[in-house]
């Protein structure tokens, strides 16, 4: 009987991720993983959204489905749109295992600031 009330007793395994109860195993994993695949779809998608609204290539797209195919330019748009997106997404990647993202943050930004002084004091 003390055998029985132990294996009613739920455990939790931290190096898999499982949870167990009557030999029974859920799990928790896959619906912590979809919540974080959910995530970052949301935020990669806002992100882009905004980051290209009213930019210079809508603006452009625009132009060009007022004097094109409409369906035509939507569809190369997107597609060009996933192809730019893709690479960046892939060098990122490379880019994150060679170096950390604190040196690509603080050269980034230095570089941020380098063109903000040039268009101070330069005219273009």
């Amino acid at each position: 009987t003390v055998a029985n009330s132990r294996s009613a007793t739920p455990t939790i395994s931290n190096s898999t991720n499982t949870i167990s109860n009557n030999n029974n195993t859920e799990s928790s994993s896959s619906s912590s993983k979809s919540k974080t695949t959910k995530s970052i779809f949301f935020q990669a998608y806002i992100l882009t959204f905004l980051a290209e609204w009213g930019d210079r290539s809508q603006i452009a797209t625009i132009a060009l489905a007022a004097d094109k195919d409409p369906y035509g330019v939507t569809f190369g748009a997107c597609f060009g749109h996933a192809l730019c997106t893709g690479m960046a997404v892939v060098g990122g990647r490379i880019l994150a295992s060679k170096i950390s993202e604190k040196t690509v943050s603080f050269w980034g930004g230095l570089i941020f600031l380098g063109f903000g002084f040039h268009s101070l004091f330069f005219d273009s």
